[in-house]
């Protein structure tokens, strides 16, 4: 599976824009990339102009307001300068949180200084890529079942795997109506089951949904089926939470 990564700066006009385009060229087949500004204006043209000069993809590319993102998990968040550093500490809760500090380009408004913040933010990355690519694919090949008993062993993230697997998919705002707690507090579970190879996830529109590991052992399966047929009241008060949610996302089809 691939790792989710947020680069944040101000505008989202130049330095997390072409970060995210980098990323995604350096590496899209081991990252999700998303770039978002807190305070968001259009790309910055020679932004786009280097990035095509250095052979870097930048269709689709365009800047895009953080609020979009905030109830979404991620693995690493990047901020690109030290004012987004401080208006989004702790922005979501289990990422691992980078500070990068790199001057704004847009500054200067010369092309020479986009170029030189494109060849270090390059650099940048490519170290990051580096570092974190063992990193990725963690998705068990074998399942352990002590980790896989261990992790089924609480009880809101074993009933968080049931009513996903008794609705196909589900997505964060859906889990955290259905069990009234926190989003952080869903998305470290979540993030634990899909670490174990029980779920996996996938990205519509502005909503990323979770759905039970098709590719489960025959074991580990059935160990689920035995559990939801035989404790349906794990799942009867958020089941019914979830029925009465109002304006419910609509669900990709399956």
């Amino acid at each position: 599976m691939k790792r989710r990564v947020l680069f944040i700066c101000t505008a989202n006009s130049a330095r997390s824009l072409m970060a995210e385009a980098l990323l995604r060229h350096m590496a899209g087949d081991q990252f999700e990339v998303v770039s978002a500004g807190t305070r968001p204006a259009e790309p910055h043209p020679l932004a786009l102009q280097v990035l095509t000069e250095a052979g870097i993809p930048t269709e689709g590319l365009h800047s895009k307001a953080l609020v979009e993102f905030q109830n979404e998990r991620w693995d690493y968040v990047i901020t690109l300068c030290e004012k987004a550093a401080r208006e989004c500490v702790a922005f979501s809760e289990g990422a691992q949180q980078i500070a990068w500090d790199f001057p704004d380009p847009v500054a200067s408004n010369r092309r020479a200084t986009f170029v030189l913040t494109l060849k270090e933010l390059k650099e940048r990355i490519g170290l990051f890529t580096l570092v974190h690519q063992k990193e990725t694919g963690l998705k068990p090949k074998t399942y352990d079942p002590v980790t896989i008993f261990k992790v089924l062993g609480d009880e809101l993230r074993l009933a968080a795997l049931l009513l996903i697997r008794d609705q196909n998919r589900l997505c964060v705002c859906e889990l955290t109506e259905a069990f009234e707690v926190a989003q952080p507090k869903i998305s470290r579970h979540l993030a634990t089951l899909r670490d174990a190879g029980l779920v996996e996830t996938e990205r519509r529109g502005q909503w990323v949904y979770y759905y039970q590991n098709p590719r489960l052992p025959a074991w580990v399966s059935r160990v689920l089926d035995e559990t939801a047929q035989n404790n349906p009241v794990l799942i009867r008060r958020p089941l019914e939470q979830l029925q009465a949610m109002a304006e419910r996302p609509v669900a990709p089809c399956t």
